[in-house]
């Protein structure tokens, strides 16, 4: 990550070097923070992007198809020179940068087809997504027409230009960009929070399983920090594993042998990345129950 603005010093920047600290949140179209200007001051951050995206959207059609055209497809080995570092990371982040040979394929078909039907690249937040999210919205935005694929790819763009700027101005009325992933386990034999229950956070896709988190509770119950905060929370399938036979030895409750309950998991989607997913385990030895909560 770069310099950090406030908002305060960016409102009182010439043009020069305003555009010069944000022109780079638009994918080489630093035009856009040019035109942008003209609407200073800015109240927020959110008014900031809402100015940056309207340049874009009322834009001549051929000057926004280029600059739809300029982003890059995903999961290529080419490293190309005109890929921002902005674009690498975000790609990097997910590993599209790193695809097996069968991945490798899989998008390299699915890019092809996209491009021969709209003639753009697919666009899509990526910081917002699982691998097996993405292939569903390419498989899902395939079928649509053309007009309905140039506004997705504009809204896409808002999405990702909105956590590029949130990344690079701090101010008042930053819009909301991260999402929260949260436990908390609950003894209901002793009626108490249970401590010390070694809980584990997979990633579960189509074509592999990765461990995101490894924590333990606390005297609460609950984790020291979150599972996942301070970003989107991608789109996709999770499970959480509680170790709970080991909390019930150490805390000397009766239960067979070998424990009827081991470990628990607890298999569920994420479909809104902004969004607060608290998922508690209400356990015995002889059963549990969890449900959404807040």
């Amino acid at each position: 990550m770069g310099t950090k603005f406030t908002l305060e010093s960016l409102n009182s920047l010439p043009l020069p070097a305003f555009s010069a600290a944000v022109g780079d949140v638009f994918e080489h179209a630093g035009w856009v923070a040019d035109a942008a200007f003209g609407h200073r001051p800015f109240p927020t951050v959110a008014a900031l992007h809402e100015a940056m995206m309207g340049v874009v959207r009322a834009s001549p059609p051929d000057r926004q198809l280029a600059f739809i055209r300029a982003h890059p497809e995903l999961g290529s080995r080419v490293k190309r020179l005109d890929i921002t570092a902005d674009s690498q990371a975000e790609q990097g982040s997910l590993g599209l940068d790193r695809l097996s040979d069968a991945e490798f394929n899989t998008f390299t078909g699915l890019n092809a087809a996209y491009q021969e039907k709209f003639g753009i690249p697919f666009i899509i937040c990526v910081r917002r997504h699982t691998r097996d999210s993405i292939l569903k919205e390419f498989a899902r935005r395939l079928q649509n027409d053309t007009e309905a694929e140039r506004k997705a790819a504009l809204d896409e763009i808002a999405l990702i230009t909105r956590l590029r700027l949130v990344g690079k101005v701090d101010g008042p009325g930053r819009p909301a960009t991260d999402g929260r992933l949260s436990t908390h386990v609950l003894d209901n034999v002793s009626g108490k929070p249970a401590q010390g229950v070694k809980v584990t956070l997979y990633e579960v896709g189509a074509s592999a399983r990765s461990l995101l988190a490894e924590t333990m509770t606390n005297a609460d119950g609950r984790t020291d920090r979150p599972l996942i905060a301070g970003e989107p929370l991608r789109i996709g399938s999770y499970e959480l594993n509680f170790a709970v036979a080991d909390y019930f030895a150490a805390s000397g409750a009766a239960q067979s042998d070998p424990a009827f309950l081991d470990v628990v998991p607890i298999r569920f989607s994420i479909a809104e990345p902004e969004g607060h997913y608290h998922v508690p385990l209400l356990v015995t030895p002889w059963s549990y129950a969890t449900y959404r909560g807040s």
